[in-house]
């Protein structure tokens, strides 16, 4: 079973136009999420890791957000793990996505 892999804020807006089927989490904290976040990202947190494993398509791309990339590189391998089949980790995290 392969690891996960770094991905680039552009390779992810890239990503984002070519594949409706991405799916993005944030783990980021709640107050932090709500303030902003990526489109389409999904608040992933302990009190709802159980609901998303069970209910999240494996088979699609998984984008892990987190702060500034760092703890979202052990999340990605954690939810690598979990059975999803491409996962990758943002480098830079929120901090580095571009905000209007």
């Amino acid at each position: 079973m392969s690891s996960y892999q770094h991905l680039s804020v552009v390779q992810l807006q890239q990503m984002m136009a070519e594949d409706a089927e991405l799916q993005i989490v944030d783990i980021r904290d709640p107050a932090s999420f709500e303030t902003a976040h990526i489109p389409g990202a999904v608040r992933l947190g302990n009190d709802n890791l159980a609901d998303y494993l069970r209910d999240a398509d494996m088979d699609k791309p998984l984008v892990v957000c987190c702060y500034h990339g760092i703890s979202s590189q052990s999340a990605a391998e954690y939810l690598q793990h979990q059975g999803f089949d491409e996962v990758y980790s943002l480098d830079g995290g929120f901090a580095a996505w571009p905000r209007d």
